[in-house]
């Protein structure tokens, strides 16, 4: 998810009435539950990123190590302002269980969002590569948003004016919220049957069928499959049903010479390692690389990669 959402997330935790719990509990939530992002730095290598992104950081290791350096290094800012006297006398008393406790919480919130849509995250790296999908929300889900910034917001009017309840509307958010993700789970599943059952029907076999939600539109889901050479795509609606394209097109995926032109392009070798339902389309100089998940034109310029055919006298010259 982007880091609005986890940030609101984190927000909202403290709302509900972590913060509490310690000292510096707010700013402890709402770091820790952007902190498997700091991979995000790698985006400045491009196409090759896919293959950096939501792997090691959001992996076990990394979910234990940094909840504890956030922990140590806030521990160290209070130790210092207390060494300078500069510690505000008004702040909480800093509680040192919870608030290792409250980081930890923070940062296993942000691969539980991650995991819901359809970019995929590797959650064991670096003990396996596999991608995990939950095909559920979209990467910006403006509804979610709404929902945490509102109950955010209602919460903090309330404890201002010296509410007794003022947790009740953030914990009226998170149900909400968890409710709206359950009930999304509930479209994407019923979507991906409907799919799988009418192309089983239309004699495909191996079909993986991907039920992606739109933005904004999250009660529709856009369907991609896939099987043995061929793919198409479809959409869904509740109650509806929807279309799929049964016949389907070619995935291009065959050609010998995308993996020994692969072997010379990190960028293309990137793509492939991250794609999760890749075609091909041949252009007169190279072969074009694509990702069905992510083909709206919105989003073709960030998730495609031009395979052309390595340079041999460049590769030879000494």
């Amino acid at each position: 998810m982007d880091n609005l959402t986890h940030s609101l997330v984190g927000a909202l935790l403290g709302q509900m009435g972590l913060k509490k719990k310690s000292a510096y509990a707010m700013p402890t939530l709402i770091i820790a539950a952007n902190l498997p992002d700091i991979d995000a730095s790698c985006a400045i290598y491009g196409i090759e990123s896919l293959a950096m992104r939501r792997g090691i950081t959001h992996g076990p290791i990394a979910l234990i190590l940094l909840p504890v350096i956030l922990w140590g290094i806030i521990l160290a800012f209070d130790a210092w302002q207390v060494r300078r006297g500069t510690r505000p006398a008004q702040r909480a008393p800093l509680h040192k269980g919870w608030l290792l406790v409250l980081a930890f919480i923070g940062c296993f919130s942000h691969p539980a969002l991650d995991w819901l849509n359809n970019y995929g995250i590797r959650l064991l790296e670096p003990f396996s590569s596999r991608w995990f999908y939950g095909d559920t929300l979209f990467i910006i889900d403006v509804w979610i948003w709404a929902a945490l910034g509102l109950s955010i917001w209602i919460s903090l009017r309330r404890e201002v004016r010296g509410g007794q309840d003022w947790s009740k509307p953030a914990w009226t958010g998170f149900l909400a919220v968890s409710a709206y993700i359950f009930a999304n789970g509930l479209i994407t599943g019923s979507a991906e049957r409907t799919a799988h059952d009418a192309l089983a029907a239309a004699g495909r076999q191996d079909i993986l069928v991907v039920a992606s939600p739109p933005p904004l539109t999250f009660w529709r889901r856009d369907i991609f499959w896939r099987a043995q050479d061929r793919f198409g795509g479809g959409d869904f609606v509740p109650g509806v049903g929807g279309s799929i394209d049964i016949s389907g097109t070619l995935t291009g995926m065959d050609d010998p010479q995308i993996a020994e032109w692969a072997k010379s392009d990190p960028a293309a070798r990137a793509f492939l390692f991250w794609a999760r339902m890749p075609f091909a389309k041949r252009e007169a100089d190279a072969i074009v690389l694509h990702d069905q998940r992510f083909d709206h034109p919105l989003a073709q310029d960030r998730f495609t990669v031009r395979l052309k055919a390595p340079d041999i006298n460049a590769s030879e010259a000494p």
